[in-house]
């Protein structure tokens, strides 16, 4: 597996380092994504913190995992009952196994798979409502108790990218599919391909009047809403290839 990662942060003075967080571990096959729920501003609270820490301690407890022996929500559960900052925020952790993805995901950060130029796989959202994701945090949130382990088959030549809803509120399946066959069919490495996608996302967000994922949501909802989620916005892009 080859990883690479782009991030966006939104433009906020008060938080420069924006509310996302992730990681990459190559030689364990290993990464995650993390973001920081923006609610907790109205308490005075950078939940970015929270998301930098949760991956910061998911990277401690993978360190002295043998490749192939990475436990996602083992990692989850030790990465979260070490993170003591205020806030919240959701999870995705995934590494790769011998011809398996295995997967835990908490809220509505998540992944898609790409085989064939098409989606064959993309992983489910938890939320209690419109915009109110499942979040791990320390005062009144959930824990890695109420995360899904997912197992994936994947094959050399498959492409996965995963990403915070940064990235899925403001782009269609069809669209991230297009992007990813583009990149592959230019040659782009995977940070080129999520570089890509995550500045696609971010023109989208900006968009004032088109229809996007994220407003169609916020119409089912029954909110008056138009045009793309300003947000943060996190991709990791992974190659899956053939065994040395």
């Amino acid at each position: 597996m080859i990883p690479g990662s782009h991030y966006i942060p939104k433009y906020n003075e008060s938080k420069p380092l924006g509310e996302d967080s992730h990681f990459i571990c190559a030689e364990k096959r290993t990464f995650g994504v993390a973001d920081g729920v923006g609610s907790w501003v109205k308490k005075g609270i950078d939940a970015g913190e929270y998301a930098r820490e949760l991956m910061e301690n998911a990277i401690f407890a993978i360190e002295d995992k043998p490749e192939g022996g990475v436990n996602p929500m083992a990692v989850l559960n030790e990465a979260f009952l070490n993170t003591e900052a205020q806030g919240s925020s959701t999870a995705c952790i995934l590494t790769l196994k011998g011809d398996v993805l295995h997967a835990v995901n908490i809220g509505d950060s998540g992944f898609v798979v790409i085989r064939g130029r098409k989606t064959v796989y993309k992983s489910p959202v938890q939320h209690w409502g419109f915009n109110c994701p499942f979040q791990l945090g320390n005062w009144r949130s959930n824990n890695p108790s109420m995360a899904e382990e997912l197992k994936v088959g994947v094959k050399p030549g498959d492409i996965v990218v995963a990403g915070t809803d940064g990235l899925f509120d403001n782009l269609y399946e069809s669209k991230i599919e297009e992007l990813v066959n583009q990149g592959i069919d230019q040659g782009n490495v995977p940070a080129e391909l999520a570089s890509n996608i995550a500045k696609f996302a971010h023109i989208n967000s900006m968009d004032r009047y088109a229809v996007f994922p994220f407003t169609i949501a916020a119409q089912e909802a029954g909110l008056k809403f138009t045009g793309g989620k300003i947000d943060d916005i996190t991709v990791v892009v992974a190659y899956i290839i053939s065994p040395d």
